[in-house]
């Protein structure tokens, strides 16, 4: 008992965000279930929870390893293949000259495989079970920057930087389309999100320990509405200078 209290105060005692390296494979929600079973933490603690909008707000960078030749239903090695189609005309020059295509303001369908939902159910849910569902509407999304790092084909890679709501399975998906062929995605890694790099941030399984976790940890500032009566607060009492010694002491502390 005593050695949970303690790790409980040490919980208790983090407030920030950190960002962690997610594998191949498991979702999201796997990866976060691992973490609480191994910390009882979750990425954010404390008043971090309440500002992940805000210190995740930015663009996302992706790096995409992607098949040229096969489609499949989920747009990914995950689903099954729905077409197969030659690739062989497809030279680097052309790659690149279609990337330009899809780069700045464009109109994007989101993947029928994926979170977004109808009738308050994830589509892919309702895929899944049998139901038919038809896809969203096209919508605007920005891509501030796509570049081919690869091209071996089948295979190619590309690294893009886009804004909210984007897909890359999408783009790959499209990209093809536009080549005359198919294409679907073999690996996705996310190398940015907001401030955070995958390089510089991203702490992977083997450091999910509670020291490298608060070294990790991002400060959090307090929301505007918390600002705005701290402010309030300090005009209506003015301390004395006794009072601001205590204050200045608490903080040496």
């Amino acid at each position: 008992m005593a050695v949970q209290n303690s790790s409980l105060a040490k919980l208790q005692s983090l407030n920030g965000i950190f960002a962690i390296y997610k594998k191949q494979g498991p979702t999201s929600a796997d990866v976060l279930n691992v973490l609480k079973k191994a910390l009882l933490k979750v990425v954010g603690i404390g008043e971090g929870t309440k500002m992940l909008t805000t210190m995740l707000a930015g663009s996302k960078k992706y790096r995409a390893v992607a098949e040229l030749g096969k489609a499949t239903d989920t747009l990914d090695v995950t689903g099954n293949v729905v077409e197969e189609k030659s690739y062989d005309h497809i030279t680097k020059e052309a790659f690149e000259e279609e990337l330009r295509q899809f780069t700045g303001e464009i109109m994007q369908v989101p993947p029928l495989y994926s979170a977004l939902k109808k009738d308050g159910q994830r589509m892919s849910v309702l895929l899944k079970q049998g139901q038919e569902v038809e896809a969203k509407p096209a919508r605007p999304v920005t891509v501030y920057s796509l570049s081919l790092q690869d091209f071996s084909p089948p295979y190619f890679t590309i690294d893009v930087e886009c804004g909210g709501g984007f897909y890359v399975r999408s783009l790959v998906d499209d990209l093809a389309k536009a080549l005359s062929s198919g294409a679907h995605i073999k690996e996705l890694t996310r190398t940015k999100q907001g401030q955070f790099t995958l390089e510089e941030h991203a702490l992977k399984e083997d450091r999910w320990t509670w020291t490298d976790i608060s070294q990790a940890l991002q400060p959090c500032p307090k929301p505007a509405g918390q600002q705005k009566n701290a402010k309030k607060a300090k005009s209506k009492h003015k301390p004395t200078s006794s009072e601001s010694e205590g204050d200045n002491g608490d903080q040496n502390d």
